[in-house]
């Protein structure tokens, strides 16, 4: 039965590598909306992907791409084969990894850390789902702020940690993980909620509660802004909280709006407690990305990420 199913690994992953190598760099290409850091992805050169894309442009009989100044953007052809793609390449994975559980036992320990808002928001169903999956592995699940996470996996005090923000360390791989949205929200007693859109120019005079300093989610929020020409030091900043329950409560006693992530006032808008203020031209998104250290990421690591990436994509 193990000679049986490595032989079947080891045929996809030729079959992948050897025949369709195109697909794979097209959609790197695509993913990355750059030939460099698809050619940086893949290890070779930038001509030499230039040249894979012209073949299968060829073999297909359509342009997968088009110049807009210095940006290249997918033509509509390139939009289908992408989508298929992305498809093609998730059943890829999902082949190999329910393959590879088959012929393994895994056992063992495993020392996660999360985020804040992942913690409380997103972890836990993968974690009951990974227990069923693989009874035999011991999960242990530390909570702080990204600042925290990053300097537990630093420190090895933890295996593998899930962030929010921007990459800080050079000894650090962050693998993105999923998107998420952080929204202007308010409770429904505020007297800002009979607005349901507002301007940037508003937000100066509209008292926000917002996540401590270290925190991910402010970090986000602090660079969505300088994109627009605002500092926090420009708003009306009445209280900085170490948690997005303790904002929420905050919110139900006061007139002050927040920025939160939309995965996190799900119960809140059905029961009609919060509504989101569309505030024009203007909105901020984020990824959630595992972190470790280079070069030291350990097999049951490694069957975390595929197994949360599969429990993701099934959404």
């Amino acid at each position: 039965m193990r000679k049986v199913l490595r032989k079947v690994i080891l045929f996809l992953k030729k079959k992948l590598s050897m025949d369709d190598f195109r697909l794979k760099v097209f959609y790197s290409v695509s993913k990355n909306q750059s030939f460099t850091k698809a050619a940086a992805e893949l290890f070779i050169t930038q001509p030499a992907v230039t040249k894979h894309i012209k073949l299968l442009e060829e073999s297909l009989g359509v342009r997968l791409f088009e110049r807009k100044g210095n940006f290249i953007v997918l033509t509509t052809a390139g939009e289908v084969l992408f989508r298929y793609a992305t498809e093609i390449f998730r059943l890829y994975q999902e082949a190999i990894f329910e393959l590879g559980t088959l012929k393994k036992q895994y056992q063992g320990s495993l020392r996660l850390g999360a985020s804040t808002t992942i913690g409380q928001y997103l972890i836990s169903p993968i974690l009951a789902s990974f227990h069923e999956k693989f009874p035999q592995i011991e999960l242990t699940l530390l909570n702080g702020n990204s600042e925290f996470i990053e300097n537990a996996v630093l420190s090895k005090n933890i295996d593998l940690g899930i962030v929010e923000g921007k990459k800080h360390h050079n000894s650090l791989k962050y693998t993105e993980f999923m998107d998420d949205e952080l929204v202007a929200v308010v409770h429904t007693k505020s007297k800002f909620a009979k607005q349901t859109s507002i301007s940037l120019d508003d937000l100066p005079n509209i008292p926000l509660v917002l996540r401590e300093r270290g925190s991910g989610t402010l970090e986000v929020i602090e660079s969505a802004l300088k994109e627009k020409g605002l500092k926090l030091s420009n708003l009306s900043i009445v209280m900085h909280l170490g948690s997005t329950e303790s904002i929420k409560s905050f919110l139900e006693h006061s007139q002050a709006m927040s920025f939160m992530s939309i995965r996190a006032i799900q119960k809140e808008l059905k029961r009609e407690e919060f509504r989101i203020i569309n505030i024009q031209d203007f909105e901020i998104l984020r990824t959630f990305s595992f972190v470790n250290l280079h070069g030291q990421q350990d097999n049951l690591s490694s069957i975390f990420m595929q197994f949360a990436n599969r429990h993701y994509n099934q959404k």
